[in-house]
């Protein structure tokens, strides 16, 4: 079956991701869990001439970046299919592909499950704010909410530097000027710099990964702009860490000062299998209170943990207790809570159940 063929079949479907791998049949991931979609398994030329035609799909995009570095990034449309994002990429000898699914419309935070405490981050004219989690754990569906209602209900600019671009975001009552990396610009770091000269009120960078571009974005928020990232890391405290480690020690005194000040607040999250079948994300927030400014500036973040379980007045939430929250609703397994919580042998004194229980017990 083509390329096309299978897409269009996928998502009439509601799949998330396709996989061509050499081994196993062509694949795909529904509601967290991954079927075959026939009993064909591919072999290498088989995988490799699906990985072909996606490239043709993609405006024939040339294959040489995965031919000569093993891996490649992009995204293309598929008029009335949808969007997709694709990591292509070399394993074992064999060309291999998986594909997100990146639906035409914006996501709809209500239906997404994104607590209106995130979607007003929207109402913050300046700062950081940073979106963390592991991959596929719907980080860019987040940040593309907080972008949406901005986009819907302020008059400004907003930048967006992406590898690949997800989301297209529509001109409403904000100008909304998306550029891919390696496509539009060559990388994060030289798209931010040229972005300071572009007028914005709002900039989101698709990943904070070096010292070049944190530093960048962190003047860029220091400046007066509301700057949205997001940190493959699970877990707030986490994500602060990430960012300061990234800096030489000699910077690093200066790094946890300009941190502790443009910082505005910290989600993460990541996805959860419900027992009625599909996923749901669960969140950790965190707010940049004075107390969360102090121990920021003293290198104290080990102390974050105990202050975002105590703060759930001002609207911090720990990821335990959110998931503790979806288990007490009957909405996760305790196998699911116990997986996905950051301390589980916290939540298996209080729920006063076993922590090495199987799936399915």
């Amino acid at each position: 079956m083509p390329v096309l063929d299978i897409l269009s079949k996928l998502v009439n479907e509601k799949a998330t991701d396709v996989f061509f791998i050499a081994g196993r049949p062509v694949s795909y991931k529904l509601g967290g869990l991954i079927t075959a979609l026939d009993d064909e398994r591919l072999g290498p030329e088989e995988s490799q001439l699906y990985v072909q035609q996606i490239y043709r799909l993609a405006s024939n995009r040339p294959i040489d970046k995965l031919m000569e570095k093993g891996d490649d990034d992009f995204s293309f449309a598929i008029n009335g299919v949808s969007r997709f994002r694709v990591n292509a990429y070399k394993q074992r000898g064999s060309l291999a592909a998986v594909i997100r699914v990146v639906p035409f419309e914006l996501p709809d935070a209500k239906v997404m499950n994104i607590p209106k405490s995130i979607e007003d981050l929207a109402d913050l004219r300046y700062g950081l704010v940073l979106v963390s989690g592991p991959a596929g754990s719907g980080k860019s569906t987040t940040l593309a909410t907080i972008i949406d209602r901005i986009n819907r209900t302020r008059n400004a600019h907003i930048v967006t530097l992406e590898n690949p671009i997800e989301f297209l975001h529509r001109h409403q009552m904000s100008i909304v000027s998306q550029r891919e990396v390696q496509i539009d610009t060559e990388d994060y770091a030289s798209a931010l710099r040229a972005a300071m000269r572009q007028s914005p009120n709002v900039i989101l960078i698709g990943e904070l990964r070096d010292a070049e571009t944190i530093s960048i974005a962190l003047d860029a928020a220091e400046t007066g702009h509301l700057v949205l990232s997001t940190v493959h890391t699970l877990g707030a405290v986490n994500a602060v860490d990430r960012i300061l480690h990234s800096f030489d020690p000699l910077q690093l005194a200066q790094a946890r000062m300009q941190l502790s000040m443009v910082l505005e607040c910290v989600v993460s999250q990541q996805l959860i299998q419900r027992v009625s079948g599909g996923v749901i994300p669960a969140f950790e927030i965190m707010h940049s209170t004075t107390a969360v400014r102090n121990l920021i500036r003293e290198g104290r973040t080990h102390q974050l943990s105990q202050v975002i379980e105590t703060s759930g007045d001002v609207g911090m939430q720990s990821m335990d207790s959110d998931v503790l929250k979806l288990f007490q609703e009957g909405t996760i397994s305790s196998f699911e809570m116990f997986h996905h919580a950051l301390e589980p042998e916290n939540l298996a004194r209080i729920t006063k159940l076993d922590i090495h229980q199987k799936p399915n017990e």
